[in-house]
């Protein structure tokens, strides 16, 4: 991946800035809001007069990646814009903790639009066009800099409006204290992510909403006796998912890539991406399932027959426990875990082993079936299926088709990606084309009102 340039802003840059309207982000600790919004709250700073702020302003609601990365856009092509944006929680939170940590914030593998829209479970087919070539991941790794936010408490946004002039009210609380204001934008933005309040707020401006439902989550397992193999990680297998209620065989629900046991079932990105794909399939029958692994899908069945025939041959006077093919690139743990599967004793010579117990060791390598019983425990990285339809939206823009002005990016929309960067990505755009077309509006809109000087004679 390439490095990100600098976090500097130019000099001529930074005096505009200066000269320019504050653009500030906050932060609310408030818990509770009314029925029209919930977790990500926005939070009131720094304004012009009150004339001149309600004139061109922007609210943003959520200090997420698609928040954060539309209001810094918006900001730099119009600098006069105010610019406020309000999260209850941690900014970037979620940033800071993918990836185990490391931050990761898109995909590199996957540069050309077509290869990115693949990967969003909901959405692969809308965002086919334009989306990406507006602004992909070398984009976002080139665009990423500095622009000196200042983060500071604030207040929560716990209500929206719009008035007969197309002016929003925006109401601001604060929980802590007996506190209730209104501010007036000229534009809002949603970009609350999976939050409840995000979904609220696009009701009460006549969206609909696509029930959200968990995506990217671990499988847990009947078979308790997998605990014993917590912690081992398989390089390369290929699963295959299978609900009972569905009879139709997609080709997204047999995946390939890594896999790792843990002590309540199955992880690691080829899970991952399952139950992405079968995200609302699962949802629907209480995720139950049966999930069909092949632990080394690079050798067909036959020849795992027969190398395990050879190896008997080879290896007749020792230990089963202590020699097995290694063609198959098992760990020794594993091994013994499908010994014990076969009822075998580890201490037996490989010549006393029945033909007919190394075919059925043979099948399990190539089709060991488990029963998902349940999903494993919901984690803050992970996201959801569901919400705002792509179809209320204009993909160029990030406007409502139902309320001018009003904006949508990031995972409130009904859109998610696999594993693996993309639903950064999907965040990075979705802001990168709302902020573009709010600082554009902003702009036309600040050159229709400045004054002009008509010379004499003309």
């Amino acid at each position: 991946m390439p490095q990100w340039p600098s976090l500097q802003l130019p000099a001529a840059a930074a005096a505009a800035a200066r000269r320019a309207t504050p653009f500030a982000l906050c932060r609310s600790s408030s818990s509770s809001v009314s029925a029209s919004a919930s977790n990500q709250d926005l939070v009131a700073c720094s304004w012009q007069k009150e004339d001149e702020a309600e004139a061109q302003s922007l609210v943003v609601v959520g200090g997420g990646a698609a928040g954060v990365y539309a209001s810094i856009r918006a900001k730099s092509l119009a600098p006069h814009l105010n610019v406020l944006v309000f999260d209850k929680g941690r900014f970037l939170s979620k940033v800071k903790i993918s990836g185990g940590g490391r931050c990761n914030v898109t995909n590199g593998h996957h540069l050309e639009p077509l290869g990115m829209a693949r990967n969003y479970p909901r959405g692969h087919k809308e965002l086919r066009g334009s989306f990406f070539k507006n602004h992909g991941p070398q984009d976002t790794m080139r665009w990423f800099s500095d622009h000196g936010v200042e983060l500071k408490a604030g207040k929560a946004v716990t209500g929206a409006s719009v008035t007969e002039n197309g002016k929003f009210v925006v109401k601001v609380e604060k929980r802590t204290v007996d506190f209730v204001d209104h501010v007036n934008a000229k534009y809002v933005l949603v970009a609350t992510g999976s939050s409840q309040q995000g979904y609220s707020i696009a009701a009460q401006f006549g969206h609909s909403i696509i029930a959200p439902v968990p995506s990217l989550f671990t499988f847990k397992i009947t078979d308790k006796r997998l605990a014993d193999l917590s912690g081992v990680t398989f390089p390369i297998v290929k699963a295959k998912l299978k609900l009972d209620g569905i009879k139709r065989s997609a080709p997204e629900l047999t995946q390939i890539g890594p896999m790792l046991v843990t002590h309540w079932g199955l992880s690691g990105p080829v899970v991952l991406r399952l139950s992405a794909w079968g995200a609302r399939e699962l949802h629907q029958y209480n995720y139950q399932a049966k999930l069909t692994v092949d632990f080394i899908p690079d050798i067909h069945i036959e020849d795992v027959k027969r190398i395990l025939f050879l190896h008997k041959d080879h290896h007749a006077k020792h230990k089963i426990n202590n020699s097995f093919p290694m063609e198959f690139a098992l760990v020794k743990r594993f091994w013994k875990f499908l010994l014990e599967q076969e009822s075998l004793d580890g201490d037996m010579h490989w010549a006393s082993i029945p033909n007919n117990n190394l075919n059925t060791v043979a099948l399990r390598l190539k089709q060991w079936m488990f029963e998902v019983v349940a999903k494993g425990q919901f984690k803050d990285e992970f996201v959801t299926a569901g919400g705002v339809p792509l179809s209320e939206i204009s993909l160029s823009t990030m406007e409502s088709k139902k309320q001018p002005n009003l904006f949508f990016a990031g995972e409130v929309l009904n859109v998610d990606g696999v594993t693996g960067g993309f639903n950064f990505q999907n965040a990075w755009t979705g802001g990168y084309i709302a902020g573009t077309s709010i600082g554009t509006l902003a702009s036309s809109n600040m050159r229709q009102q400045q004054p002009y000087l008509q010379l004499d004679g003309s």
